[in-house]
């Protein structure tokens, strides 16, 4: 198969945004703190560590970042642990369709590792992606394309041969700036506000090999 897919985490294969927010909350409540409205959109994508120093603003030294970091995902798994979980409408049967059609799978994310593999055993898909980049395997954060970089390099693809399927603008951006091509999920923000991608979708299964082969011939121009 002559391209690879590269999928984000939460928005793509899983809506986990309330737990994580859920998570956040508890470690404000271990804190004594408490989190602005609005802080939770706008560290959406973001790693924790990011999240912690410039938009909680709840620590500055590496070391304590670190301890806090760790603590919230602690929190995290100790909540998915407990919490009715499941892939998007669509993941599994888009997931199989690429595996018969011999499409090297990767997630690519800033989640850490415990936290994908934690859910992955969840919801049965462990074998569905050759490999995982997650938050320990990068220094930068979308819109940085490190992660996607990372990702096809794992499955020995050029970056333009890659597709990307994402549910955010940082991920959008920075899927471009790696040159991969891009299907957003409109799950978490409306279709009309993700055309910047090469296509925009509301589920994964309305998808077909080849549409997303057709993405790699010379003749596709921008956004479809």
């Amino acid at each position: 198969m002559p391209f690879g897919a590269i999928f984000d985490w939460d928005g793509v294969i899983i809506d986990s945004a309330r737990l994580h927010e859920q998570s956040w909350h508890r470690l404000a409540a271990e804190l004594g703190k408490t989190i602005a409205p609005q802080s939770f959109i706008r560290g959406f994508g973001m790693k924790s560590a990011r999240i912690i120093e410039q938009i909680h603003r709840w620590a500055t030294e590496a070391e304590e970042i670190s301890r806090l970091t760790n603590r919230k995902e602690a929190l995290y798994r100790e909540i998915v642990a407990q919490a009715e979980i499941a892939p998007l409408p669509g993941v599994v049967e888009w997931l199989h369709r690429l595996r018969e059609a011999g499409v090297p799978c990767a997630v690519a994310s800033s989640t850490q590792r415990l936290n994908i593999a934690a859910v992955l055993e969840r919801i049965g898909l462990q074998e569905a992606f050759r490999e995982i980049v997650s938050a320990e395997d990068v220094v930068q954060g979308k819109p940085h394309p490190e992660v996607f970089e990372k990702a096809a390099e794992r499955l020995g693809l050029a970056r333009e041969r890659c597709v990307v399927f994402e549910d955010a603008h940082v991920g959008i951006e920075a899927a471009h700036m790696a040159s991969m091509k891009v299907v957003a999920v409109a799950t978490t923000h409306p279709a009309g506000e993700l055309s910047a991608a090469d296509i925009v979708v509301r589920r994964l299964d309305v998808l077909t090999i080849e549409r997303l082969a057709a993405l790699f011939s010379p003749s596709v121009i921008g956004p479809r």
